[in-house]
């Protein structure tokens, strides 16, 4: 099938898309210089064309950190992302001792900058180009795994060969479902570490009560530095590396933001599902949110329970715990939000009309899509439920990581699974580290409990009989099954995972464990399910390109907005500061002032407000970081900015492209934004930066990093 080149459905699709909600898209930088009459339209004083290289500043200031975003704030590597993003640095620090997550951190000189934990990774963006026509040349005229193993070993090829060129990390990212693929290189830096943390009064200030809800007052930050060998190259952690000397750094406003004023974000978003089909939306609905909901708060309940008396379990499983949390409230807010929009009804009636209105070559191909998406439904629950065995643990996990690096370090490392190359070594091997202070049996007994008694609940179809043999069928047999793996094993020294990675990484047999015996026959029905899975999608990613152009074409003539799904990939929205209007009769200002903390305060967590920070308040001494016309210090603020998971920690922008927000939540209305943006709910909160100055002047003074950051103490 011939289609339309991609590139002029996108170009007639942003000529006419602005006629609808303008705040609406994650955009790709390369994309802007067609939005430009927009942005001048929202605000925006600069030039779009600046904004289209991720090289050149201020994209090149801002990077990915952890499973977020940030950016740099000072030509020292000095980096400013999220409290929750940089948590696992936190806690990875923190000790009975020295309990950095209630007491907060502050170094005492660059020499007291604290190491990360040692999977903890920043990438700099340093290119991004267009490979579509070399990833899907040897793909052409195949279906099935074929098709997918064609595509996936052209990006391999394309990473290999842009790694040869040394110092710098490369992935291809797939654009709108198989239909445009892009090169990416980044610097990884990986030693990483911490600077400056406010308590966790501050820093998570309400926690799940808070979490997703307007109004906020939560000083959610934390300055990491990153740092590099002195030839300036990514280098391992050591005392002899030198700061990073970043390409570009932002400029941090001595101005607040009020209603009305233009703002812009640019950041990481994970991954939307806009584009998804009518069926997907449903079972997302009915069956998915559901699932997850129930799920994690089970997993909640058990750390929960097990760290009621144990402050080693809590501190251990502090960032788990606050994942899961996150995850949770998530999933529940997204589907009251689906409901609330009538999102699916809507997706089905706009998919019917495309559908209607789309060229008849394009239907035979979104007929056989169709399918095969019917087909992936039905291994939904077994699929979630093992993923997340994988997820919420660490022993087991490290079993499973070791196991399936032997098999395919036996592989050449062109035909290895991605995630198990040569250039993930280091990463894993950091996995592998930081087990111990992340891990406790009993806790990781109980979580396999609850996740494998699902599981054994499936029907037969949905289930592999290699699990039965590992774990039992009964929930007795399982009890056994799992005190006698976890009584037996060594995995829990680092030594003995360290020894066997080793061994791993070379292909060769592993020293006998009775955790990596059960972990051989789980990474065996782990390879046949991916077989399978690999299946579908290669169908998918040769059929979706015909659904996508239907889309295009459809939206086009409507008059609205095109961009590509988020995946990780660089992106920028743009809108301004808003108020918010959820319900009748209910109105709320777009920005929260310090008596908010007060009038929350109830001196128990999580609204237990740290005492230096009462006193501050009550003494009202704010200076050059007050609001001008509210009289007081502001904490956070809200715009529509188009956001989702990911954009944790993106820089918020004014019209001058100066720092005024640090991006680090939604609104409980607009959780759903992932797959349906709805502009009367959407909002994202932020952390205002006259906050950040005022905490780090007045409360818990860090004048050496205001200075650095090129901002006056008063």
């Amino acid at each position: 099938m011939t289609r339309k080149p991609l590139a002029a459905a996108l170009a007639l699709g942003m000529g006419m898309a602005m006629g609808a909600q303008a705040n609406e898209g994650m955009w790709m930088p390369t994309q802007l210089p067609e939005l430009a009459k927009t942005l001048e339209q929202a605000g925006f004083k600069g030039d779009p064309r600046g904004l289209a290289d991720v090289t050149a500043a201020p994209l090149s200031a801002v990077v990915r950190v952890g499973g977020g975003t940030g950016a740099f704030v000072s030509p020292d590597g000095l980096l400013l992302t999220n409290h929750h993003v940089a948590y696992g640095v936190i806690q990875y620090n923190a000790s009975k001792e020295h309990n950095l997550i209630d007491e907060g951190f502050i170094a005492q000189g660059r020499r007291d900058e604290r190491a990360a934990n040692p999977d903890y990774r920043v990438l700099v963006t340093v290119g991004f180009d267009k490979v579509t026509d070399e990833v899907l040349k040897d793909a052409r005229g195949k279906t099935g795994r074929d098709y997918y193993e064609a595509v996936e070993r052209a990006p391999k090829r394309i990473v290999s060969d842009c790694e040869a060129e040394g110092g710098v990390r490369c992935s291809v990212a797939n654009m709108y479902y198989g239909s445009d693929f892009y090169r990416i290189r980044q610097l990884e830096l990986t030693d990483i570490r911490l600077v400056y943390a406010p308590p966790r009064a501050i820093g998570n200030y309400g926690d799940e009560i808070d979490n997703f809800m307007w109004p906020r007052h939560t000083g959610d930050f934390t300055l990491l530095r990153a740092y590099v060998g002195k030839d300036g190259k990514p280098a391992p952690y050591s005392q002899d590396n030198v700061p990073y000397q970043p390409p570009a750094h932002l400029k941090m406003s001595l101005d607040g933001p009020k209603e009305g004023d233009y703002a812009m974000l640019a950041g990481y978003p994970g991954t939307t599902y806009r584009l998804r089909t009518a069926a997907e939306f449903a079972n997302q609905i009915e069956t998915v949110l559901p699932r997850r909901v129930e799920v994690f708060q089970q997993l909640i309940d058990i750390v929960e329970a097990h760290g009621k008396d144990n402050a080693d379990v809590r501190t251990r499983y502090a960032s788990q715990l606050q994942g899961l949390k996150n995850n949770r409230k998530r999933a529940a807010g997204e589907l009251e939000g689906l409901l609330r929009s009538d999102a699916r009804n809507l997706r089905a009636q706009d998919e019917q009309a495309m559908l209607a209105a789309t060229n008849s070559k394009y239907k035979a191909d979104i007929d056989a899509l169709f399918a095969t998406l019917e087909a992936e439904v039905e291994m939904g629950a077994s699929d979630f439920l093992l993923g997340t065995i994988s997820s919420q643990t660490q022993l087991l996990r490290s079993a499973l990581l070791l196991e399936r690096l032997r098999v395919e370090s036996a592989k050449p490392d062109a035909q290895r699974e991605s995630g198990y190359q040569q250039r993930d070594h280091a990463l894993i091997e950091g996995v592998l580290k930081q087990v111990q202070r992340r891990y406790d049996p009993t806790v990781e007994k109980a979580l396999l409990t609850a996740l494998l008694t699902r599981y054994q609940q499936l029907p037969d179809a949905q289930r592999d009989a290699r699990y039965d043999q590992v774990f039992g069928r009964t929930p007795a047999e399982l009890g056994k099954r799992l005190d006698a793996l976890y009584a037996g094993t060594r995995l829990g020294e680092e030594a003995q995972r360290l020894s066997r990675f080793e061994r791993a990484r070379n292909g060769q047999a592993l020293d006998a464990d009775p955790l990596l015996a059960a972990a051989a026959t789980l990474v065996a029905a782990q390879l046949d399910s991916e077989g399978r899975s690999k299946q579908r999608q290669g169908e998918q990613l040769r059929l979706r390109p015909a659904y996508m152009q239907a889309l295009f074409d459809w939206r086009a003539k409507q008059g609205r907005a095109v961009y590509p799904d988020a995946n990780s990939t660089l992106r920028i929205s743009y809108g301004k500061v808003e108020a918010l209007h959820p319900r009748d009769a209910v109105s709320y200002s777009p920005v929260t002032t310090v008596a908010g903390i007060v009038e929350k305060n109830t001196n128990t967590v999580p609204f237990d407000a740290p005492k230096p920070l009462l006193d501050a308040i009550a003494k009202g001494d704010f200076g050059n970081t007050a609001d001008a016309a509210l009289k007081t210090q502001t904490v956070n603020f809200l715009t529509n900015l188009d956001t989702t998971g990911g954009n944790s920690g993106s820089p918020v922008l004014n019209a001058k492209g100066e720092l005024i927000g640090l991006n680090f939540d939604s609104n409980w209305e607009s959780v759903s934004a992932s797959w349906w943006f709805d502009p009367r709910y959407k909002r994202a909160v932020h952390v205002d930066m006259r906050y950040l100055r005022w905490l780090m002047d007045k409360v818990y003074p860090a004048h050496d990093l205001l200075a650095e950051m090129g901002v006056p103490a008063e």
